[in-house]
């Protein structure tokens, strides 16, 4: 591989000189608006980052531990672990909703049967129901996960798409900020309302979405594979262009949309699931999909996620108030790197961000590594403190890549045909590593304690090698383009060529970036 795959396609994408330059996200209204749905949908992630938090910060909750009889080992595993296999079981049709009937149609289905799992895991009377609140809160999340960056990525304006992609799994962290401060919250309640106040929570971001979702835009990308063209390009010009239907921009993105889902369409329909595997393009693609989601629960972060107490235990720090709190600003300090990288990530360059990444991790937690050693042979608060230090520091590397591209990245690399399909994959994979690691994690740390670290400190040197040699720079480029990179580049020059062919059919053979003559769609 020599020195690793790139594929650049330098600062002006194909469709670069099609966008109207007065038109920026915070000067027009319709963008704004745009924009105001995506944060609806980006909401999805914040529900996710919620449950993961809150799943720490109850541990460190006396009423909690005792109510359940003080989970440990593997039931403790299975608490946490129960989300995700509730998540396993509704993958087989997630996609099938996503693609049969609407992005919009799979996010509200999956924060209607949230909202219900969380009204059960509040009103909690035994062990038992709890477990099974939250299996169906991973069955609904399922649902509603699969969907919403779908509907980020196909309906965000061009220029803004790898940010706001981005910024989706970014915001899990501000679920877990919220999560973090209400069980620190509550950790003085001296009654159960102290762990059944942050279950009520969590349901608030699905209530949210149920009442609003139906006014958020359809994907034109779903609307055109159902062969209905004309909503599609309404919406494209509405959200677009201004309503402009004979835009550049909006012709541009229509039919290169068409020229994809056509190109696509014949091999889907004939091999179905098998298609993810069945070229080489597909095969690069799903090499790379499934290693990253591993990489992004396997790579020490686990231990801190759901464990954080059971870490700090290992070096002497067990007052439950000092454990949340340190929770809840790590959280903080989480989101702000991660927002910065999601903002970044189109001008540094995806690969640069997981090399980058990779290297940071690797360093800090073999440090973790090695100060949790000293303290477990000397007691030294010195190398306490310094455990404390490192965490934010990997967390910080973690952030600038692990957070917001993995799912910008798998989404952008898929095309649209199997893109519902390979996102179900991304998600399984991911269950299966937070499965084992929720179930591995807890008994490890009792039993080897910090040796347990020294298997992470390997595994990362092994993902710094998997990242150098296979992931492949995707930066200012279309989402058909981006997808066009992995079946060669006559794919992305079929691409690009069939839509700006249409282009200049339908306009004469003219050429630039014209933005007049404006024909309204829509007046709303």
């Amino acid at each position: 591989m020599g020195g690793g795959a790139v594929a650049n396609s330098g600062a002006n994408a194909a469709y670069g000189h099609l966008i109207d330059p007065n038109r920026k996200w915070y000067n027009n209204r319709r963008i704004i608006a745009l924009n105001g749905w995506i944060l609806l949908l980006l909401i999805t992630s914040s529900t996710n980052g919620y449950d993961g938090s809150m799943m720490n910060g109850l541990q460190s909750i006396d009423q909690w531990r005792l109510y359940f009889n003080e989970p440990r080992g593997s039931m403790l595993g299975l608490l946490n672990a129960i989300q995700n296999i509730g998540c396993l079981a509704a993958y087989p049709f997630s996609p099938y909703v996503a693609d049969g009937l609407g992005r919009r149609s799979s996010i509200f289905l999956g924060a209607s049967i949230m909202c219900i799992a969380t009204a059960i895991q509040t009103a909690s009377q035994s062990v038992g129901m709890f477990i099974g609140a939250r299996f169906l809160i991973g069955f609904g999340l399922t649902f509603a996960a699969s969907a919403a960056p779908l509907l980020v990525t196909e309906i965000a304006y061009p220029s803004h798409r790898a940010a706001l992609t981005s910024t989706y799994n970014s915001l899990w962290y501000s679920g877990a900020i919220v999560a973090a401060w209400t069980t620190f919250g509550t950790f003085k309640i001296d009654n159960t309302w102290s762990w059944r106040v942050p279950s009520v929570l969590q349901g608030l971001p699905s209530v949210i979405q149920v009442a609003l979702i139906w006014f958020c835009p359809e994907s034109p990308r779903w609307l055109v594979s159902k062969g209905r063209h004309e909503q599609a390009l309404k919406t494209l010009a509405y959200y677009h262009a201004d309503g402009n239907a004979e835009d550049p921009l909006v012709k541009y993105e229509y039919e290169e949309i068409k020229a994809a889902i056509d190109l696509d369409r014949e091999v889907a329909a004939k091999i179905g699931w098998k298609t993810l595997f069945a070229t080489a393009g597909n095969r690069r693609r799903m090499r790379i999909i499934i290693a990253i989601a591993f990489f992004s629960q396997w790579s020490g972060n686990g231990l801190v996620s759901y464990y954080l107490n059971r870490v700090f235990n290992t070096i002497g720090i067990t007052d439950g108030t000092i454990q949340l709190l340190i929770n809840g600003i790590l959280q903080i300090w989480n989101l702000i790197w991660a927002l910065a990288a999601s903002f970044l990530c189109e001008r540094i360059g995806r690969r640069v961000l997981f090399i980058s990444s990779c290297i940071g991790m690797l360093v800090f937690f073999t440090l973790q590594t090695a100060c949790s050693a000293v303290y477990a042979n000397t007691g030294s608060k010195g190398a306490a403190h310094s455990v404390i230090a490192f965490i934010f520091l990997f967390y910080g590397s973690y952030d600038i890549a692990f957070t917001p591209l993995i799912v910008s990245y798998t989404v952008e690399i898929l095309p649209y045909q199997i893109r519902a399909k390979g996102f179900t994959v991304f998600n399984f994979a991911i269950s299966l590593s937070l499965i084992f690691n929720q179930y591995v994690n807890p008994v490890a740390l009792d039993t080897i304690g910090w040796k347990y670290y020294i298997v992470y400190c390997v595994w990362l040197a092994f993902e710094l090698v998997f990242v150098y040699f296979f992931v492949i720079e995707t930066k200012n480029r279309t989402l058909e383009e981006t997808a066009a990179l992995f079946d060669g580049d006559e794919a992305a020059e079929e691409l690009a060529g069939a839509a700006a062919g249409a282009v200049d059919e339908k306009d004469g053979h003219s050429s630039g970036s014209l933005h007049d003559d404006k024909i309204e769609v829509s007046k709303a």
